[in-house]
């Protein structure tokens, strides 16, 4: 059994220079819907044509182009992170929230890949 259960979720985030340009361009040429952009966090989510599959944006002044990162949903991110740990699996400082939307957890495989964890806050009430 898996050390932390994700769920059948990913969202695979970009950095880019403009999400709403971004968000454009991705809705245009590949179909996808835009679910949100949230302003104030600097990040934007399109639903893409594969169910389960979010890809989103996040807003740099210098993009780091090449540089996908998986984020896997899980249920309770806490449980999960703990678990890694345990396993000796390295992250990259504390969780972060943003309240009533998401919390997030970043970590890396053996090669030094970043990877995250979510857990969707917005469901919650």
């Amino acid at each position: 059994m898996a050390l932390a259960p994700v769920d059948n979720r990913i969202t695979l985030a970009l950095s880019v220079k403009d999400r709403h340009a971004s968000a454009a361009w991705y809705q245009e040429k590949l179909g996808f819907e835009l679910r949100y952009h949230l302003d104030e966090a600097g990040w934007s989510e399109m639903a893409t044509n594969t169910e389960g599959v979010t890809l989103g944006f996040g807003e740099q002044e210098e993009p780091n182009p090449g540089n996908c990162v998986p984020v896997f949903g899980v249920a309770d991110i806490d449980a999960a992170r703990s678990a890694l740990e345990g396993a000796n699996v390295r992250f990259d400082g504390p969780t972060e929230e943003v309240p009533g939307m998401v919390k997030l957890a970043t970590f890396y495989d053996p090669d030094e890949n970043a990877l995250m964890l979510a857990q969707d806050l917005s469901q919650t009430g």
